[in-house]
Formats: C-alpha cells, structure tokens, sequence
C-alpha cells in the first residue's frame, strides 16, 4: 500500500514491480544468458595486453556464470558476438528532429565497443586554437576526461536487466551521455554526487578494472562535476543523463580536429602541472615506452598515468608518439617535442 496524506492506497503494480526488481536486485549476474554459445577471443586479447592470462575456469571467476552454472548476461555482453550496442546519434540543431546520423557500436565483445565509442568521441571534439606570441592558446570543445568518464559510467552503471543500453547523443550546441535505470537501489543523489561507487554492474566492473579502464575509487564523477558543475547532471528514476554544453571558439581562432602539428618558431611559455613537468624530466634522454615511464615516474596505476602525466602532455603538444599512424601498438614510445624540450630547458634553468 502507498500513504497518500492520511489514507492509505493500493499501490500500482508497475511500481510494486520496480520497487521489487530494485530490491532483490535482478543483476546481469543473475540473469542467464540469451545465448549459449559464446566465445571470448576479444576478450582474451584485451587481457594479454595487460600481461593477463583467462584459463579454463575464468568464466567463475570473473563471476561470468549464473548460480546454476550457466552463463549470466554479463558473459553475454562481453562475448565475441551479441545482440547489445552502444549507440551514438548525431543531430543537426538542438532538438531530436532533424537526425543526421545514427550508429551502432556493438555486436562485439562490451570492452571493443567502448574502445570505438571513446575513439568516435576523439573525432567529434574539436579543439579551438589561437596562435599568438608568446602563448599559443587551445581549449577543447569538450572537457576529454570528463567525457571519457561519463562515457564509462554510463556503460558500467546501465541497468542492462530491460535490454536497454547507454547511449551518446551529439546536438548543435551540446552533447549528452544517457545511461539506462536511475541510480542503484540505496544510492541517493547525495551519495552519488559525494563520489560513492555502487556499480550496478560488479561483473562489468571486475573486467573493467582488470583492464584498468576504471579505478572503483568513486573519482569519476567528481572528475565530471569539477570540469562541468551539478547543473550537467540530470537524475531521473528512468535514467541519468550528463549534459556537456561545447565551449565557445577562442576569438580569432581556428579549428583543428585531431593531433596538433607541431610549430615551435619562438619561445615557448606555457603552464604546465608537476605531474605533466615530472613526465617531460622522465624523457630527457631517448624515447620510452609506457612501462618504462611509469616505472621511471614510480607509478603503478595505468589510469593515473594517462589521464594525468601522459594525455595533459600530449594534448598541450610537449610529448609526441613515435608511431602517431599506429597509436596502439604494442611497441609505441614517447618522445619530447621541440616544444617540450625547450620547456625542459627553460625549467632547468630557473631551477
């Protein structure tokens, strides 16, 4: 029954079913899977490039099988092949009428599709530029980290369990990251925007952090609400949406999407973070691979690395990949730009 003043109601039954299927929590985990031959070939390539191995029984124990030993929807939406996608929308004003383009990401193992999401996202954000004397000037349209870590809690935190699935909605003015399901049951908007990690998703958690694509350090929407304020959240019993509004054009500037070519013809003044200064000293000598930078810079946690020694220094052009055609491979080094290295200089002789 539900209290309404003084009375008391029959409560309806499509909230009694919520109400219940939130409180005995009918996870992934839970839920068998549609299919039952699955393969996990993707999978197992994502694990060894981290120096993982999956054996014979990874299936328990990532908690991939269902408490009567069959596969869960979890194992289904990291196998090979799937009925689920991450979808990305493309519209030409600041409403859903006039869609210019839709595309599926998906029938592939959850961790691949991500990957492409996260690629596509790299493409859409435009960086404006303007060059001046003595500072070159560059803002993103959109806050990268802070997208990035919307895109994966939308994908961790979705409610799978009604065949829903996140999406990523780009409009003339703004873009938007939807993820299906509200918060988790017990998780008030409190807890959520005080950093309190409850993945829905456990499953999707454990592989996620095995491939250190997350930290469960509850850092990712802190991260959002430092780059775009509260007001970019909104918090339904349906869903949780992220609104990240594009930044203006500086004045005069131009627009260049994708890697900024270096052009360093004057001295180079720019602030820049000790983290950022600490990666520029680690290559002084010859180009390095990521391993050997992390363990020059005493690090352990790839995320930590990327998110705040590597990508500030690639984005701001003081670092540059050594196979920028190749941006994956396994061999890839990192080597100081001109830009950089007359940075390191500069530093070096005030210290």
């Amino acid at each position: 029954f539900l209290r309404v003043g003084s009375a008391c109601e029959p409560m309806p039954q499509e909230m009694i079913e919520s109400l219940y299927g939130r409180r005995i929590r009918n996870t992934i985990g839970r839920m068998e899977s549609p299919r039952r031959d699955l393969t996990f070939e993707q999978l197992k390539i994502y694990y060894e490039t981290r120096g993982l191995q999956l054996n014979d029984v990874f299936m328990r124990n990532l908690e991939l099988l269902t408490p009567e030993d069959k596969p869960n929807y979890a194992a289904y939406l990291l196998a090979d092949d799937n009925g689920s996608s991450l979808q990305i929308a493309k519209y030409a004003g600041t409403d859903r009428v006039d869609l210019i383009e839709n595309r599926d990401y998906g029938r592939c193992s959850l961790v691949k599709a991500l990957k492409a999401v996260l690629d596509r996202v790299a493409v859409e954000n435009t960086i404006f530029t303007k060059i001046g004397y003595p500072l070159r000037q560059e803002r993103e349209m959109i806050d990268s980290t802070a997208m990035r870590e919307a895109i994966v809690n939308a994908v961790v935190h979705n409610d799978y369990s009604y065949g829903a699935t996140p999406k990523l909605e780009f409009f003339a003015d703004r873009a938007e990251v939807t993820s299906m399901g509200g918060l988790p049951y017990g998780v008030t908007e409190q807890d959520f925007f005080g950093g309190c990690s409850v993945p829905r998703n456990k499953e999707i958690m454990r592989v996620f952090r095995d491939l250190e694509i997350v930290e469960h350090l509850g850092s990712g929407v802190p991260r959002i609400l430092k780059a775009c304020g509260k007001e970019a959240f909104e918090i339904r019993d349906s869903y949780v949406r992220i609104v990240f509004r594009y930044a203006k054009p500086l004045s005069e500037a131009g627009q260049v999407t994708g890697q900024v070519t270096e052009q360093v013809t004057e001295q180079v003044t720019v602030q820049v973070t000790e983290q950022v200064k600490r990666l520029l000293r680690s290559l002084k000598g010859s180009p390095c691979g990521t391993r050997e930078i992390m363990e020059a810079l005493q690090l352990r946690h790839r995320p930590t690395f990327l998110y705040d020694y590597l990508q500030p220094a690639l984005e701001a052009n003081l670092v540059a990949m050594t196979q920028p055609d190749s941006p994956k491979s396994p061999t890839q080094k990192y080597r100081l730009t001109d830009k950089g290295r007359v940075l390191l200089n500069e530093g070096a002789g005030h210290e």
